[in-house]
């Protein structure tokens, strides 16, 4: 499966030949100001929680692509509202059948809020599953005991978690996170991209190994198989 990491928590996924994702927000990161936004196509956008860090590039991609928004009920609304209608709603503990494969819409811990004040509804994270590989994206959320449930689900082959600590779990609490979904491969996102979230990516990464496990942290516009 090929991932490419655009900055923060916003990567594409290359599934069953559509391209999914996750979390747009690219044009007002400083740290992703080589990235088009304008040459990126979606089939699909993810969005976990309707934080302006996490959607900002939601719409004009959604726009251009004619892509399908996945997310809980009251974001997909809420762009149905703003005129793009090409969504599906979901809720905690669902589970969806897609082209690509099947996505289940999983607990997180955070705050959630449209970026005009609206109410964003619950904040959550999700599993894909396809043929090719099966992967967890948390979303931002704090360390959660509800994450013993993934492998009850899921046998991940890899696994994306937040560690810039301040707004979501630091690397110490990803590191506990891994043990809970029982997952070796993780790809580090939510860092870096503020003062607030500034981390030490060498100690994070001997950390992760210490442990027997991989800490994964691309540079902005990478692409890697995964």
């Amino acid at each position: 499966m090929e991932l490419t990491y655009y900055g923060h928590s916003t990567f594409a996924a290359k599934v069953g030949g559509k391209n999914l994702l996750f979390d747009p927000f690219i044009s007002p990161n400083e740290k992703a100001k080589n990235i088009k936004v304008e040459d990126i196509r979606a089939d699909y956008i993810l969005l976990s929680h309707g934080h302006q860090d996490h959607m900002a590039d939601a719409m004009p991609i959604a726009k251009n692509s004619d892509a399908m928004i996945i997310s809980n009920y009251e974001i997909v609304s809420w762009f149905g509202g703003q005129g793009h209608s090409k969504g599906h709603p979901m809720n905690h503990g669902g589970k969806a059948s897609f082209d690509f494969g099947q996505v289940k819409y999983v607990n997180a811990i955070h705050s959630s809020v449209l970026p005009d004040g609206t109410y964003g509804g619950n904040p959550g994270g999700f599993i894909v599953y396809s043929e090719e590989a099966t992967f967890y994206f948390a979303g931002d959320t704090a360390l959660t005991l509800d994450m013993q449930l993934i492998p009850r689900f899921a046998k991940l082959d890899f696994a994306i978690l937040p560690i810039g600590d301040n707004f979501t779990m630091g690397y110490e609490d990803a590191i506990i996170a891994a043990e809970f979904i029982q997952c070796d491969k993780i790809l580090g996102v939510h860092y870096d991209t503020f003062p607030y979230i500034e981390i030490e990516h060498q100690k994070a990464k001997e950390a992760f190994a210490t442990v027997g496990k991989e800490l994964i942290l691309m540079e902005v516009g990478e692409t890697r198989n995964f």
